[in-house]
């Protein structure tokens, strides 16, 4: 049946059952006011529990549900605060919630309670609550003594109330509780949950038996840390547990290819698993966050301007005008098809003549990033493959470790004086550089560490070597371009363009105090240097001016560097060659 409107007490977490004798500490100005208007009036109030913890509260925080009752003491406190005592009678529904000064009002309904609380099943079912309860407290401090009083001597609603405050159990599942019209059905509810709240508690002391039987291995300070842990995670400071969320959040959101991003999953969830102390778990990070930095679809894609290719060229290197065609044509072919899929190019020379110069100039005209690899004396294919992830200091190979440096996937990459690799029990490195060489290969180019296609079909591979001692198959994924050594006139240009300027930033000589005539050029070309190349020519350029900064005090004096003085200065510098390596010779 429906009554006439009654006064509500708003209270946090407080689920009462009816025949109870619940006494209330209030000090809240509008809970106070709302206990005297019930007073004055009906003698009767509602506790209802809130949903929030703040107060006052709004009608929509409010459960439908309460426990009504008669007011039966109010004792003014000095301090302005009121304790009560309320004696409930019926669970009520709450209908029209109004509100007024601050105090809420609401019709009620009443529900009627079942009379099953004499019944065997009832008090069976009560039975099993309780010793549900007892072996939960082998697990939680219980006071299980306590409660076995409870349940022998108190009535149903103070049975089923202490179970409540004892276990902790959540306000949603009290009210269902609360409102259940069976005694019965009441027992089934918190049986129910209390089986839950006691596998929860198995599985806790599981995980602190574990804990003890480390201890008892001797592991004292790794639990001692691990429990540290522990406590910083229900604080919210779990550095582990953030890097490890971090990482996730990396890898959901980096552009992986899903083949990649389901095996970094994978191998997080098995990093997640693992006790942060092991090591296991700290090679599987260092492989994540190798993944991470790799370029899998960062890339400069700036447009190729064929003329300002030239005048990098020209800017860089005379002469060599058949070479710096070639090299065009190939630029030329990029950017009409918009890859560097093509002939792998080759320069092959004698040292000095620029080789790995003209390289530089390539990704400077094409406005890419360069990395060089210098192969000299490699002879183990896990440096172009890598390590696998089980070998001890293992690491990516040079061609994963030159793009994860380069940080896009699609730099200049020059493999340097590919002749002078070698072969022994450690592999065939050049087997390797074959299929990172061929663009039918390379487009799933399999790294040993990363056990993960990459796709170097976008990387521009250029060679530099010595001479043609190589491989008829290497040479076939090649295209050799033979840079042959320079002319004399050619050198005095150079000379005159680069290496002067050079070498008088290498000395701190400014330029305009040098004064050297092409006869001078030529002089030291036959008479001190006997090469293809060039970089004896400026080794012995240096070597004049630092010589010339000796005479004068440190000082660049302009100096007119006659043949004269040259062979001054360089006569000087030859004979304290010559006389190092006779000392040298005889024991000196």
């Amino acid at each position: 049946m429906v009554a006439m409107k009654e006064y509500i007490l708003p209270c946090r977490d407080l689920v009462v059952h009816p025949d109870m004798t619940v006494p209330l500490y209030i000090d809240n100005s509008i809970s106070i006011s709302c206990l005297e208007s019930a007073a004055g009036l009906t003698q009767r109030v509602i506790i209802v529990p809130q949903h929030g913890s703040a107060y006052p509260t709004a009608p929509g925080d409010i459960y439908e549900y309460g426990t009504i009752g008669d007011i039966v003491q109010i004792l003014r406190m000095p301090d302005g605060a009121i304790h009560a005592i309320i004696r409930t009678t019926n669970v009520v529904k709450l209908n029209n919630i109004t509100v007024v000064d601050g105090v809420f009002c609401a019709d009620t309904e009443t529900i009627a309670m079942g009379d099953d609380i004499a019944d065997e099943r009832t008090v069976l079912m009560r039975e099993k609550i309780f010793e549900t309860i007892q072996s939960i407290s082998s697990f939680r401090k219980l006071k299980i003594d306590k409660l076995r009083g409870v349940i022998q001597n108190y009535p149903m609603p103070a049975f089923v109330d202490s179970v409540l405050q004892t276990m902790e159990i959540d306000t949603d599942t009290a009210i269902r509780v609360l409102t259940t019209p069976s005694w019965y059905d009441k027992m089934v509810m918190l049986y129910e949950k209390i089986k839950v709240i006691q596998e929860t508690s198995k599985v806790e002391d599981s995980i602190n038996r574990r804990i003890s039987m480390q201890m008892e291995q001797g592991r004292r300070e790794a639990i001692l840390q691990e429990k540290m842990r522990a406590i910083q995670k229900e604080m919210g400071e779990d550095d582990e547990m953030e890097d490890s969320a971090s990482m996730r959040k990396k890898i959901e959101k980096s552009s992986m290819p899903a083949d990649v991003k389901e095996k970094a999953m994978t191998e997080w969830k098995r990093m997640r698993n693992m006790s942060p102390m092991s090591n296991e778990g700290g090679l599987i990070k260092t492989y994540l966050e190798e993944l991470l930095a790799m370029p899998w679809d960062k890339s400069d894609m700036p447009a190729i301007d064929l003329n300002a290719a030239r005048r990098a060229l020209d800017s860089e290197h005379s002469g060599m005008r058949p070479v710096k065609e070639r090299i065009l044509e190939h630029i030329a072919v990029m950017k009409k098809t918009g890859s560097a899929k093509g002939s792998i190019l080759c320069f092959v020379g004698a040292p000095g003549v620029g080789k790995t110069s003209l390289c530089k100039s390539i990704a400077a005209a094409l406005g890419r990033k360069y990395h060089r690899i210098s192969l000299g004396g490699v002879s183990d294919e896990a440096h172009f493959r890598g390590h696998r992830k089980t070998y001890i200091g293992a690491q990516t190979g040079r061609i994963m470790d030159a793009l994860k440096r380069a940080r896009v996937n699609n730099p200049v990459i020059v493999l340097d004086e590919v002749d002078k690799m070698g072969r022994d029990w450690r592999g065939d490195p050049e087997s390797a550089l074959l299929e990172v060489l061929d663009p039918e290969q390379n487009r799933a180019f399999r790294d040993h560490y990363l056990e993960v296609d990459f796709d170097l079909s976008n990387v521009l591979f250029i060679a530099t070597a010595n001479s043609l001692n190589m491989s008829s198959a290497l040479k076939d994924r090649m295209e050799i371009i033979e840079i042959p050594g320079y002319s004399e006139d050619e050198k005095v240009q150079i000379a005159r363009e680069h290496l002067i300027a050079r070498a008088a930033a290498d000395t701190g000589w400014a330029v305009d105090k040098i004064t050297i005539s092409d006869d001078a050029i030529r002089h030291i070309i036959r008479k001190y240097t006997a090469e293809a190349g060039v970089r004896g020519l400026q080794r012995e350029i240096t070597a004049m001016l630092r010589r010339s900064l000796l005479e004068n005090n440190g000082e660049d004096a302009p100096t007119d560097f006659t043949v004269e003085k040259i062979d001054d200065l360089l006569s000087l510098h030859q004979s304290a060659g010559f006389s190092k390596r006779i000392g040298f010779g005889v024991g000196i």
